[in-house]
């Protein structure tokens, strides 16, 4: 575990981005961090379990098989159950989405690796491919009738501005619910194991208090199985909010 001063455990230190090959291209800084490695790790873990999964197309599916199968089909009803029909032309994205989210949520479950999701410049610059997603489609198919989105039906004349302003905010507000929202989870939840874990390390090495230390390693086991189930969770969470937004650009009106 990581220390800051004497004995003290930095819960942060986790989530600091290190350098491993730096480079400078054109002025800008363009190393090859510890986020870059596991990003890559996560698409390379991905893709195993696609391509392998899927290669042999047995009747009675082995495990990688039956994963992969599970994956795409709940992601698949996931998207027709809410953008219905049309919305399965982004079932690609949105289990890239999914998957990416999901597999960087658990790898970053083993001690010793990053969690790519705890970073809100991943999980903003998802959220914000998302909604750019659905302006860019919404004016494509639509039009500016995409803008009746703003405009809900049966509103009173007297309030419809008031209406509009506050469901053009609540539309400028989803990038950042929506990467908030996974990047504070997965932000909390790394910060509280690191905590119970340094208690653990602390008690062990505390004489007497030593007999102490199977309370706060329950703790641990408990917050763990907690973040396994945040953590496909959080994945849902996301890729079932990008279909209810991709469900607007496919049909705008209320």
């Amino acid at each position: 575990m990581a220390a800051s001063a004497g004995n003290t455990i930095d819960p942060i230190h986790q989530f600091q981005v290190n350098k491993i090959i730096p480079l400078q291209m054109f002025g800008h800084d363009v190393s090859f961090t510890n986020a870059s490695l596991f990003m890559g790790i996560v698409v390379l873990a991905i893709l195993g379990l696609m391509v392998y999964g899927t290669r042999a197309r047995a009747m009675v599916p082995g495990r990688l098989q039956a994963a992969a199968e599970m994956s795409y089909e709940f992601v698949a009803s996931t998207v027709r159950g809410t953008a219905g029909h049309d919305g399965m032309r982004f079932f690609p994205f949105v289990f890239s989405l999914f998957m990416f989210v999901l597999f960087s949520n658990l790898i970053g479950l083993v001690p010793y690796t990053f969690t790519v999701t705890s970073q809100i410049v991943v999980t903003f610059a998802f959220a914000a491919l998302v909604i750019l997603t659905v302006l860019g489609y919404g004016f494509y198919k639509h039009g500016l009738h995409f803008l009746k989105l703003f405009v809900p039906s049966g509103v009173s004349p007297a309030l419809l501005w008031f209406v509009m302003l506050i469901e053009i905010i609540s539309f400028l507000s989803r990038p950042i619910s929506l990467s908030v929202r996974l990047f504070a989870n997965m932000l909390a939840g790394h910060i509280t194991l690191k905590v119970f874990g340094g208690f653990v390390a602390m008690l062990l090495g505390a004489g007497a208090w030593a007999a102490l230390a199977p309370l706060p390693l329950l703790g641990v086991v408990a917050l763990t199985a907690l973040e396994l189930l945040v953590a496909v969770l959080q994945a849902y969470v996301f890729a079932i909010l990008t279909c209810v937004y991709l469900n607007d650009a496919i049909h705008p009106g209320h």
